[in-house]
């Protein structure tokens, strides 16, 4: 496969991924017009419309100016499997092992997928420390300020 035909295949590529980010933009604010709640209304509508907004701006960037990059560009294919893999991992175990477990989850592998320098004592401290902080946050936030009710 020469490298004209990968160009043109990753082209291809961002454009589908692009439209199939708009439809699925659509098909979740067509969704929320069955809420009975207005309340549970905003916040899925907010995302879809972020997701059509730059979604399509993404479409036509690559239609006026179509990239010589193909598919995924160069990097390590396990720090991808790992980020997905943990981002499902999390949403399944939430439900079963509770918000703040399920985000340690996410944390971890999300922050072992994205290191690229060297670990060391004081860089795993600052981190899980972070970390802890962040998470710890977003529980109060979510279930003292705003009420949502979380696993």
């Amino acid at each position: 496969m020469g490298t004209s035909t990968s160009k043109s295949q990753g082209q291809f590529g961002s454009l589908l991924v692009s439209i199939l980010f708009i439809v699925v933009g659509l098909i979740t604010l067509y969704d929320t017009t069955s809420y009975s709640d207005r309340d549970s209304q905003v916040f899925p509508q907010t995302v879809a419309i972020i997701l059509i907004i730059t979604a399509g701006i993404s479409l036509v960037a690559r239609i006026l100016k179509p990239s010589n990059e193909g598919g995924f560009g160069k990097g390590i294919w396990w720090r991808r499997v790992l980020f997905i893999s943990a981002m499902f991992i999390t949403c399944f175990a939430m439900p079963i092992i509770g918000f703040l477990a399920s985000g340690i989850i996410a944390f971890i592998s999300g922050l072992i997928a994205a290191m690229h320098d060297k670990w060391s004592i004081k860089t795993a401290f600052i981190y899980g420390c972070s970390g802890a902080i962040i998470m710890i946050s977003f529980f109060i936030l979510f279930k003292f300020i705003l009420f949502v009710p979380l696993p």
